[in-house]
């Protein structure tokens, strides 16, 4: 037999992984020792899997990455300078991987979940190491008992944590089946085995390539039935631990509440979670009322009691902790292979949006930044979203917002945004005091984000009900002085559009002129012409509280109209100057001084300008016509010749009719005017007896009044009224007896009476009619809300607002009331009206801010 000579050791490196919990790096290499002879042939040798740590104490965000990896390629053999790509990479992998230290500065995507035996294991200190090359040997594990079972998964586990390790595991097909297997059969056996199982499948979730094996393996549908078990089971020990601590009152008199509640919580505020989850012991009280204790309870045995009461505690706080890991992974796990539509669908179908809002009412942080992070994500879905307001989640949210955590609560401000989508929702979250707390939100420094904010309160805003709450809160000089405060380019549009939405409200927008607010809102909109916040401004001045605050601006706005280049911008400013309905204003002056008899004619002539435009001018010119002077200046410059063009030409757009209706109005209440009206403008008259046909309520009223003033002062046109007013209130009767006439057989008929001819069959309307339409034109929701206010005997006209000249139309009636009275009667009013007026001089031009 040869002796033995020579002792040969050969190292071969192998892969390269990154340490699962320090900033190191883990070189796997094999050791072959041999033991030669004389000849040197092998004569007996030994090979050991070994491993090396590098800890890379000086990696930071800073750190050049290529240069340390340089540094540990010269300082360890190991590793072959082919590999230098693969240091680099992993070096950067460490230098990017969150750790616990910058969970304060992580994003509000839920962080990655943690096996309670790795981590009780490392704190512990024994940690057993898991290498690649013993997969085998851990899936052996796999085949033994409950305590085998949980060391292979959480070796495995380890594995699976590196990144780079997880294609080499897909591959190994017996791994999978095993993994899936044991969760299957042993799910119920033991908490920490499934979360392992479990965590080892959402490290593949977590990459869209490996969704296919998370499927095959059915992991989805397992988890579902162990979040279901768990749920269940967490009720019945809560059930349990009520029981004991009814008993325990009951016996003892005592009550429990936790230690840190003191006596500064009413003890029906506390729930049975709070008591038995509060981090320290609990704290035993005498109750209110009073309790004869029985002479075989003596102090023993209360305190033997209490010991099997706090133990029974820590048991179950323990448990809850256990279990609150594995919701989390297994919630994880399933929100990321919800990537597809189809897996929502059927998770949807099992119920989960129950089992989630189930989860709701746990105390675990972590745990809900995930469940509302998922919730929030299937709220996109109108089904998922009936479903939870079913199960009533808007009742939850309020508990949520008063957590301390700020992503919890960004978070539950996305999901409520969401929600608020819906009507029957946003009238939820004002029955439950969201409001308040949303305003209060709006404030703290830690929400870094207020966009949602905002918008969640733009979407309460769009209830009227809701808009008068805004008042007895902070909102409104909060969202003013942010709005004047912002840079002009940053102003976000959710916060226009709540001031745009709580200006609509009369208490509101008295807010809003207070304190030289709205003179800042003023510099600001001329400054950066935004025509939101002229709209804004616009809704302020649409109140009577809040229209004296506007005089002093009244020649910058009608200077703007011939200077702004935004036709946006301009046509809020009309809108503000249609709403100035004040007896004080000279409209007469403004037009002269301003130049706007030429814009507003250009404005007028059809088709040259939008729609809205000419809606807002006609409505502007229905206003300043109030002012006889005025009304005197639009007749010489032959605007209402314009506007019977335009009334001929947007026939078919009833918001136009009306208003141009109501400037004829305005002019024939006027003595100097009304000649003009019946005699100058083409017989418009005549029109106006047409368009009483008309199918909508509010225009067939307002031509009504217009020719009542005519017959009460002209009398050629009094009679034709008169027969034409007959036959639009008898008409079926008409046609009827008209009927008869035509038969030949019926010699009952009397010769009908020429002696006055009605007026329709004369040939003015054969030419010149108006014909009433079937659809009435649609308007824009902020002009109907302003036309909605007037009429309330036109509620049932749904397709088209109503006239915002409440006022005006009272007038007629009382007008139409005193037809027996003389002509001087009914002017004298008038005349005095506008006896008071203020006459613009030079310097009530000088304040102009373009």
């Amino acid at each position: 037999m040869d002796e033995a000579k020579f002792l040969k050791r050969k190292v071969r490196s192998g892969n390269l992984d990154v340490h699962p919990t320090e900033k190191a790096l883990v070189v796997n290499y094999d050791v072959e020792a041999l033991i030669l002879g004389e000849l040197g042939d092998p004569m007996l040798g030994d090979r050991k899997e070994c491993q090396k740590i590098i800890r890379l104490k000086s990696l930071n965000a800073d750190t050049n990455v290529a240069l340390l990896a340089k540094e540990v390629m010269e300082k360890c053999s190991l590793i072959h300078e082919s590999k230098l790509p693969e240091v680099e990479q992993l070096i950067y992998y460490l230098q990017t991987r969150r750790t616990n230290e910058d969970s304060a500065d992580m994003s509000l995507q839920p962080s990655r979940p943690t096996s309670s035996q790795a981590t009780n294991a490392e704190r512990n200190g024994e940690v057993e190491r898991a290498v690649i090359s013993s997969i085998d040997n851990y899936i052996e594990l796999m085949y033994e008992e409950i305590p085998g079972k949980v060391r292979g998964s959480a070796l495995i586990l380890q594995l699976a944590r590196v990144p780079d390790n997880l294609l080499e595991l897909t591959k190994n097909e017996s791994l999978l089946s095993a993994l899936a297997r044991v969760l299957r059969e042993d799910w119920r056996r033991s908490i920490e085995l499934s979360t392992n199982i479990v965590y080892i499948f959402f490290c593949f979730s977590t990459y869209s390539q490996f969704h296919s094996i998370v499927l095959e393996c059915r992991i989805g549908s397992l988890c579902m039935d162990i979040i279901d078990f768990e749920l269940g089971r967490y009720d019945q020990w809560r059930d349990d631990m009520d029981k004991r601590r009814r008993h325990f009152e009951s016996a003892t008199g005592l009550s429990l509440l936790p230690i840190e509640s003191g006596n500064n919580l009413d003890k029906r505020s506390v729930n049975s979670d709070e008591i038995w989850n509060a981090d320290g012991p609990l704290d035993f009280e005498v109750k209110r009322r009073s309790v004869e204790l029985t002479g075989a309870i003596v102090d023993a045995d209360i305190s033997r009691m209490k010991e099997d009461i706090e133990k029974s505690r820590k048991k179950f706080k323990s448990l809850t902790k256990k279990q609150d890991q594995l919701l989390r992974v297994a919630f994880y796990l399933l929100l990321n292979i919800a990537e597809s539509t189809e897996v929502e669908r059927k998770m949807r179908k099992k119920n989960v949006i129950g089992m989630l809002i189930k989860t709701l009412d746990r105390g675990n942080t972590d745990l809900l930044i995930l469940v509302v992070t998922f919730l929030k994500k299937l709220s996109i879905f109108r089904e998922n979203k009936d479903l939870m307001a079913d199960l009533n989640v808007i009742e939850k949210l309020p508990r949520l917002l008063h957590n301390s955590n700020p992503d919890l609560i960004q978070s539950t401000l996305k999901l409520s945004f969401n929600l608020s989508f819906d009507t029957k929702l946003r009238t939820k979250m004002i029955r439950v005091g969201l409001l308040p707390k949303l305003v209060t939100l709006l404030v703290q420094s830690e929400i870094k984000n207020k966009t949602t904010i905002l918008g969640l309160l733009y979407h309460l805003s769009m209830d009227d009900k809701v808009k008068s709450m805004f008042t007895y809160t902070d909102c409104i000089p909060m969202v003013t002085d942010m709005l004047l405060v912002s840079d002009d380019n940053q102003i976000k549009p959710e916060l226009t559009a709540l001031c745009i939405n709580l200006a609509a409200n009369k208490r509101n927008a008295q807010l809003m002129v207070e304190n030289n607010i709205l003179q800042g809102l003023i510099r600001r909109a001329f400054r950066t012409q935004d025509p939101l916040i002229m709209k804004m401004i616009r809704n302020i001045s649409q109140h009577d509280s809040t229209k004296e605050s506007f005089v002093e601006f009244v020649g910058d706005f009608a200077t703007a109209l011939t200077q702004s280049d935004s036709q946006d911008f301009v046509l809020e400013i009309v809108g503000v100057l249609g709403n100035l309905t004040l007896p004080d204003l000279d409209y007469s002056q403004i037009l002269r001084r301003c130049n706007l008899i030429p814009w507003i004619r250009n404005n007028l002539v059809p088709g040259k300008a939008q729609d809205d435009l000419v809606l807002e001018v006609v409505i502007f010119l229905g206003t300043a016509a109030c002012d006889e002077m005025c009304a005197r200046l639009m007749c010489k410059a032959d605007i209402l010749l314009s506007l019977v063009e335009l009334l001929k030409a947007k026939q078919e757009d009833d918001e136009i009719v009306l208003q141009i209706i109501y400037v004829f109005y305005q002019i024939a209440k006027h003595d100097s005017t009304r000649d003009y009206l019946i005699r100058e403008t083409g017989n418009a008259p005549g029109y106006l007896i047409d368009l009483m046909h008309d199918k909508n309520p509010v225009i067939r009223k307002v031509c009504d009044a217009c020719l009542d003033v005519i017959a009460l002062c002209d009398e050629s046109w009094a009679a034709r009224i008169k027969v034409e007013k007959f036959r639009s209130h008898n008409q079926q009767w008409l046609e009827m007896v008209e009927s008869v006439a035509l038969d030949p057989s019926n010699h009952l008929m009397p010769d009908d009476d020429d002696s006055l001819p009605p007026f329709a069959s004369g040939d003015l309307l054969k030419h010149t009619m108006l014909f009433p339409t079937g659809n009435p034109a649609s308007l824009n929701a902020e002009d109907g809300e302003l036309m909605a206010r007037t009429l309330s005997d036109s509620s049932e006209i749904s397709s088209r607002p109503v006239s915002r000249y409440s006022r005006d139309l009272e007038e007629m009636g009382e007008t139409m009331a005193v037809r027996s009275k003389s002509r001087l009667s009914i002017n004298s009013g008038l005349e005095d009206l506008y006896d008071s007026k203020i006459k613009f001089n030079e310097s009530n031009f000088s304040h102009v801010l373009i």
